[in-house]
């Protein structure tokens, strides 16, 4: 059994900003998944954060996607 390496390669508190990017990643065929973990020190024990993840191959590409989307939403 193989295990691999998960990294994460974008995190937001923004549900929607999240889902944007995890289907920009699928679109590119980047098998990922969203994980949350809860903020510490300066906020509320409520807020948390979401990750995605994706296996440790499969990063520069999901970094390129996801600078893609990031320089073109900045330029609109």
């Amino acid at each position: 059994m193989e295990r691999s390496t998960r990294v994460s390669v974008f995190e937001s508190d923004k549900p929607s900003e999240i889902q944007l990017i995890k289907s920009k990643l699928d679109d590119a065929k980047i098998t990922n998944s969203v994980e949350n973990s809860y903020l510490t020190f300066t906020t509320t024990p409520t807020a948390t954060s979401l990750k995605i993840m994706v296996d440790l191959q499969d990063e520069k590409n999901a970094f390129q996607v996801i600078d893609a989307y990031l320089q073109q939403s900045e330029n609109q």
